[in-house]
Order: C-alpha cells, then structure tokens, then sequence
C-alpha cells in the first residue's frame, strides 16, 4: 500500500477491520463501535504511522489495542461499581438446577461410605491422593481404585444406569 492513506483505503479494509472485531466483540453493536474508535484513532494520528509500514497491520494493531483498552476500563468500572453497590443481588437457583443438584446429592448418597470419603476429601477438600491416602491410612492404589470407581459409579447414576460392581471369584 501507499505511504499514505485515503479513504479508499479504508474502505476496502472495512469488511476486514469489522471481521476482526466482531472475532474480539463477539457482538455486532460493540463490534461496530470497535471500528469506528479504531478508525478515529487512526485518522486523528495519522502522523504517527510508520511510512514504510502496511496501513492493514497498523490498522489491525490499533483496534487490538483499543479492544484491550475497554476491557480493562470495563474491569475497573466493574470493581468501582461493586464498591458503591455492595452486594449484588444473588439470583435463585432454576427449579431445574434445584432437581439437578438434589439427584446428584441423592446419588452421591448411593455410594458406599469409603468411596463418599474419598470423593469428599480429594474433591471438595482438594487434598492428593497421597495426602488421602495418609488420611485415611490406606494405600495409594487403593484412593485411586476407589476414586475410579466412584467416579464411574456416579457417572452410571447421572445417565440412569445403576452401576452395580462386578463380583469377583475368590478361591
């Protein structure tokens, strides 16, 4: 391109520029108003464009730096927000989430009770197999056995398929 830019130019990067910011917007609105700032920003210091530079690079490097800029002000006046309004209103969990949640908490209860104490300490707690293991003076293989099994048997619950554990042949 030439070192300087008219408004040709801009037009033929326009479907480009409002391509790129709808991929960072992911809304048409902010997407067009990402354009627009970018191309005020470009037009109003167009002095300090690089002469030997390409205007779509240099473009594309504006509106990135402006989508930056807004998000982190958005960012900001989120924190200030929070400030002056407090708490923000909890909103009440859907009726569905509500039977979710009481069908997951009845199949949990549906495990035997060395599984629901693994399940417990390395999910909820966050501890590591080796810390559970100490905790619950079992073997490491023997957390990871169960673990496995406990997932697989809630993973059988949520799809409707009771898991029942194979019977093992003692001689």
């Amino acid at each position: 391109m030439s070192t300087d830019f008219n408004d040709n130019d801009l037009r033929e990067l326009l479907p480009r520029l409002r391509r790129f910011a709808l991929s960072l917007t992911r809304h048409e609105n902010s997407a067009d108003d990402l354009v627009q700032s970018c191309l005020e920003r470009a037009l109003s210091h167009s002095d300090r464009r690089r002469k030997d530079g390409d205007l779509r690079a240099w473009l594309f490097q504006i509106m990135y730096r402006r989508f930056l800029d807004g998000e982190r002000r958005a960012k900001r006046y989120a924190g200030l927000l929070s400030l002056f309004a407090g708490r923000e209103e909890e909103l009440a969990p859907s009726a569905e989430d509500v039977a979710m949640s009481r069908a997951a908490l009845q199949d949990f209860g549906k495990l035997t009770a060395e599984q629901r104490a693994l399940l417990l300490l390395v999910s909820v707690e966050g501890l590591s197999y080796q810390e559970a293991a100490d905790a619950l003076d079992i073997p490491l293989g023997t957390v990871m056995s169960r673990l496995s099994r406990a997932r697989k048997a809630l993973r059988g619950f949520n799809d409707g398929k009771p898991v029942t554990p194979p019977l093992r042949i003692l001689k």
